[in-house]
C-alpha cells in the first residue's frame, strides 16, 4: 500500500479495521490478508514497508479473534495491477518466501456448515427510527 493509503483505511475509522470486524462478526474463521498496490512508487516492493503493514494488521486480527490454521494467517505482499505473488511468484520480491494467493486460497478448509439448525443473523447495531 502506498505510504498514506494503509495508513487512512487503518485509522479508527478506515475500512480496514472495519472489515476484519464484520467478517469475524459473520462467522467468517479463516482468512488471508493480501498487502496490495507494493508496485506503487512510494514502495518500490519494499520489504520494510511490507513488514510495518503485516505487523500492525496482525495484532489486530488476532485482537478480533482470528487464530489462523495452526496460529498461522498469510500475509501476503501482491500487485493487483503487475499480478506480483497472484499466481505465481514474483521475481520483485525474492524476499518473500511465503504462499502465492493462490496458494493460499487452495489452502482454505471448507467449512461445514449446521444445515440441520436454524438460520441465525447477527446483529451489529438496532436503530429505532421516528416518524
Amino acid at each position: 500500500s502506498g505510504v498514506g493509503e494503509f495508513e487512512a483505511g487503518y485509522a479508527k475509522t478506515g475500512q480496514t479495521r472495519e472489515h476484519a470486524m464484520l467478517c469475524h462478526t459473520l462467522g467468517v474463521r479463516q482468512i488471508i490478508c493480501c498487502i496490495n498496490k507494493m508496485d506503487d512508487k512510494s514502495v518500490n516492493y519494499s520489504e520494510t514497508r511490507y513488514n510495518e503493514i503485516r505487523d500492525e494488521v496482525s495484532k489486530y486480527i488476532k485482537k478480533v479473534g482470528f487464530k489462523g490454521k495452526d496460529g498461522f494467517i498469510p500475509f501476503i505482499p501482491i500487485s493487483g495491477w503487475n499480478g506480483d505473488n497472484m499466481l505465481s511468484r514474483s521475481d520483485n520480491m525474492k524476499w518473500y518466501k511465503g504462499p502465492t494467493m493462490l496458494e493460499a486460497l487452495d489452502s482454505i478448509i471448507p467449512p461445514t456448515r449446521p444445515v440441520d439448525k436454524p438460520l441465525r443473523l447477527p446483529l451489529q447495531d438496532v436503530y429505532k427510527i421516528g416518524g
